[in-house]
C-alpha cells in the first residue's frame, strides 16, 4: 500500500494532469466602476445582487483583488496582456490617462499579446462584448490598427470608447472645461483694468480691446460647439468592423449585450470559447432598462447594478441550459474602484461604494484599485471558498494562458501570476510578494507581502490632495490628478499594514513601527529592480496620440450629418428583464 504522503502526491499530479489535458471555456466579465461593496457577497445590504452572490458561493471569493491600474484604460490593457500597463506605452504624462476620443490615435499595440490572441491560436472561438476603451484607428478612418479583432477577438459587439456623459442627453459634458479656467484670476485682471483705464493709467485702444472681445466669443463659441457634436462623434456602437449606430442609444443597451452574449454562447456551444463580457453599466452616463427603473433603494446607480445582476444571471443560465456549467471557467470583477466624485448634471448622487475601503477611482488608495475577484469552475476548484491574499486581474492572463493548453510567452515580462494553484488549495500564499501602483506614469505606491510573514505593507510616494479637505475625493477636479500641483510627495514615504489598517487613515511612524525603516529599505531595492525590467516603449498617452484627429473620425453617415445613423433599427433584441423575477 503506498504511503498516504505519496497518495496525495499522485492525486494532486491527477488534477494537475486533468487539467491541462482539458480546455475549459472561459467567460470573463468585468463591470465598469462597481464598487468592492456594491455586491451582496462583499457585504452589501441594501442592493440585490442574486446571482452574483450565487456565482461566489459556487466558487472562490477574491477579497484583496487588486486592479493594476485605477483607471479603465490602463486597467484594461493589464488584464489583458497580464502586465503592468507602462509596459505597453498606455501611461503617460498627462491627463487624465484614458482615451476621451474615439479620433484619437493611440491605443493598444498590436505588438502586444493578449489571453484572447493565444486562445484564437488554442482554437478558441473568441468575442468582446461591450466596452473596449484601447483605441481604434491610426492613419485613417477605418484601418482599425486597434481594433479588438487585432488582438484575438473573432467577433466584437460594443463601443470602442467608453461611455460618457455626453452620451445621455441631459446628463452633461464630461469636458468640463469651467473646471480648469481661472475665472477668478480673469475677473480680477478685467477688475484691474478697468480700474486703470477710470484713473487713465493705461489708455488701451479700442481695437485692442474689441479684438480681445471677439477672440474670447470665438473661443466660447469653439468650445461649446465641440461640446454639442461630441455625443455624435465619441458615442459609436459596432459590430465586428461596422458602425451600426451613432449615436448609440444607451437606455436597453444591457439588454442588447446579454442577448448579443447568449447568441454567441449558442453559436459556439461545441467549444472551447472564451467571451470578455464587458459591462458598459455603471458607469455614467448611468442607464438603465424601463424593467429595472426604480427598483433599488440607490436612484438609478442602484437599478443599474441590480440590472447588471439581472444579466449576469441570464449568461449563468445560459451556461447550465447548454450544458456548459462544468466546463466552464466563470470570472467576474470590476475594473476599478468606484468614482467617488460622480453626482450628475442635476446634483444625483451617482457613486458606488467602496466598503471600508478609502478613496475610490482614479486614486491607488484601496478604494481606487482593490476590487470584487469571483471565479467558479465546478468540479475544479471549490464553492464557498475565500482568498485574502493579495492578487492581481493581471493574473487572469497567465491562468487563461495555460489553461488553455498554452505557454505563457518567455520574450517579455508578464507581471501576472497563475491563479490554479491558489484557488485549489494546493497553495496557501500568493506568490505576489510585490505589487506596483502606478498613476499615470508615476510609480506611486508599492504593497509588500513578505515571504513568512502575513502582512501586507503599502508605501506611498504622493498622494491626491483631496477638495474639499475633509473629503476623501477631489471634487474639483471630478477625478484625481497625479501631477505636481495635484499632489503631495512624501519623504520618507507613508507607511501602512493593510493587515492592522486596511482603511488606511493612520500612517506609521519610526516610533510606533519598528520594521519601519526596514521594511521602506526593502520596498526601494524591489522598486530599483522593477524598474530596471520596465524597457521604453512609445507612449500611447502623449499628448498627439490623446488629442482629436478628424481624419480617424468613424463616421456612420457624413459629417454633415454628423455622422448620424441607425442601421438595426429594426433587429429584435428583446430578452425578458422582469423585475419582479430579478427580485
Amino acid at each position: 500500500m503506498l504511503p498516504s504522503s505519496s497518495l496525495l502526491l499522485l492525486l494532486g499530479l491527477s488534477c494537475v494532469s486533468s487539467l491541462e489535458g482539458s480546455k475549459p471555456n472561459f467567460v470573463l466579465i468585468m463591470v465598469d466602476d462597481l464598487g468592492f461593496g456594491d455586491l451582496g457577497c462583499y457585504g452589501n445590504t441594501t442592493l440585490r445582487t442574486p446571482n452574483i452572490d450565487q456565482l461566489a458561493q459556487e466558487g472562490v471569493k477574491l477579497t484583496h483583488h487588486i486592479a493594476a491600474a485605477s483607471l479603465c484604460t490602463p486597467s484594461r490593457a493589464a488584464f489583458l496582456t497580464g502586465r503592468y500597463p507602462i509596459r505597453s506605452g498606455l501611461a503617460g504624462y498627462h491627463r487624465p490617462g484614458v482615451f476621451l476620443f474615439n479620433a484619437a490615435s493611440g491605443g493598444l499595440p498590436a505588438q502586444e499579446v493578449t489571453f484572447a490572441n493565444i486562445a484564437k491560436r488554442q482554437g478558441y472561438k473568441t468575442a468582446l462584448i461591450g466596452k473596449w476603451h484601447l483605441g481604434l484607428n491610426c492613419e485613417s478612418s477605418d484601418d482599425h490598427c486597434h481594433h479588438p479583432d487585432v488582438h484575438g477577438f473573432d467577433y466584437f459587439f460594443g463601443i470602442p470608447l467608453t461611455n460618457l456623459r455626453d452620451c445621455r442627453p441631459g446628463h452633461g459634458t464630461v469636458f468640463q472645461f469651467h473646471k480648469y479656467i481661472p475665472y477668478r484670476a480673469l475677473a480680477a485682471v478685467l477688475v484691474v483694468m478697468g480700474s486703470l483705464c477710470h484713473i487713465g493709467a493705461i489708455n488701451p485702444r479700442r481695437g485692442l480691446f474689441l479684438g480681445l472681445l471677439g477672440l474670447s466669443s470665438v473661443i466660447t463659441g469653439l468650445v461649446v460647439g465641440f461640446v454639442a457634436v461630441m455625443p455624435y462623434l465619441n458615442c459609436v456602437l459596432m459590430r465586428n468592423h461596422l458602425v451600426i449606430e451613432q449615436p448609440f442609444v444607451s437606455e436597453n443597451l444591457t439588454q442588447r449585450m446579454t442577448s448579443e452574449a447568449v447568441d454567441f454562447l449558442e453559436r459556439n456551444s461545441a467549444g472551447p470559447l472564451l467571451l470578455f463580457f464587458s459591462f458598459i453599466q455603471v458607469h455614467t452616463a448611468m442607464f438603465v432598462s424601463a424593467a429595472f427603473r426604480g427598483t433599488s433603494r440607490h436612484g438609478i446607480y442602484g437599478d443599474a447594478v441590480h440590472e447588471v445582476d439581472w444579466s449576469v444571471g441570464e449568461i449563468m443560465k445560459t451556461l447550465d441550459r447548454l450544458q456548459l456549467r462544468e466546463t466552464t471557467l466563470v470570472y467576474l470583477t470590476s475594473d476599478q474602484g468606484a468614482h467617488v466624485e460622480e453626482i450628475s448634471a442635476t446634483g444625483e448622487v451617482n457613486r458606488g461604494w467602496n466598503g471600508m475601503y478609502k478613496a475610490g477611482k482614479s486614486t491607488n488608495w484601496e478604494g481606487g484599485i482593490r476590487v470584487p475577484g469571483i471565479l467558479r469552475w465546478p468540479g475544479n476548484i471549490p464553492s464557498g471558498k475565500e482568498v485574502g491574499e493579495p492578487t492581481s486581474n493581471m493574473d487572469l492572463f497567465p491562468t487563461v494562458v495555460r489553461l488553455s493548453g498554452a505557454s505563457v510567452p518567455v520574450d517579455r515580462e508578464i507581471d501576472g501570476h497563475n491563479l490554479v494553484d491558489l484557488l485549489q488549495g494546493r497553495v496557501e500564499r500568493s506568490t505576489h510578494e510585490f505589487l506596483f501602483h502606478y498613476c499615470n506614469i508615476y510609480l506611486n505606491a508599492v504593497r509588500w507581502h513578505p515571504q513568512n510573514s502575513s502582512s501586507v505593507w503599502k508605501a506611498f510616494y504622493f498622494t491626491p490632495n483631496f477638495h474639499p479637505k475633509n473629503e476623501t475625493a477631489c471634487f474639483h477636479t471630478h477625478a484625481c490628478f497625479c501631477s505636481k500641483g495635484y499632489v503631495t510627495y512624501h519623504d520618507p514615504p507613508l507607511l501602512f499594514d493593510l493587515t492592522r489598517d486596511p482603511s488606511e487613515s493612520t500612517p506609521l511612524t519610526p516610533d510606533k513601527e519598528p520594521a519601519f525603516h526596514s521594511v521602506l529599505d526593502a520596498m526601494e531595492a524591489a522598486v530599483k529592480q522593477h524598474r530596471r525590467s520596465v524597457e521604453p516603449v512609445e507612449s500611447q498617452m502623449s499628448l498627439w496620440n490623446l488629442m482629436w484627429k478628424p481624419w480617424l473620425q468613424p463616421c456612420c453617415s457624413t459629417l454633415a450629418q454628423l455622422c448620424q445613423c441607425e442601421r438595426e433599427k429594426d433587429r429584435d433584441y428583446q430578452r425578458t428583464a422582469d423585475s419582479k423575477d430579478h427580485v
